[in-house]
């Protein structure tokens, strides 16, 4: 009986994807002529891009005091103390 169930079962979801399927060529309907607008033509009168010189040195900045809280931190475990509190490891003021 389980064969059965399972022989039907097999031939509807082979009939219900017979059904759905299409015999278009999907070649056809990929071709330049459908393209509203070229990327050459959309990206035109855009600005071009610019360096920001206060986004490099606020990251340098932070990366240098971010390496110097690191060093502090691990000379200080060499030393056997505790590490220092710092904002970014005090506890949160409840």
């Amino acid at each position: 009986m389980k064969k059965l169930i399972a022989a039907s079962f097999a031939a509807v979801a082979t009939l219900a994807l017979a059904a759905c399927g299409s015999s278009t060529d999907a070649s056809e309907d990929a071709v330049a002529d459908t393209v509203e607008m070229p990327a050459d033509e959309a990206m035109a009168g855009t600005p071009q891009p610019v360096e920001d010189p206060a986004a490099l040195t606020e990251s340098a900045d932070s990366a240098e005091s971010a390496a110097e809280d690191a060093a502090a931190t691990a000379e200080s475990m060499v030393e056997g103390d505790a590490p220092a509190a710092t904002a970014s490891t005090a506890p949160a003021a409840e």
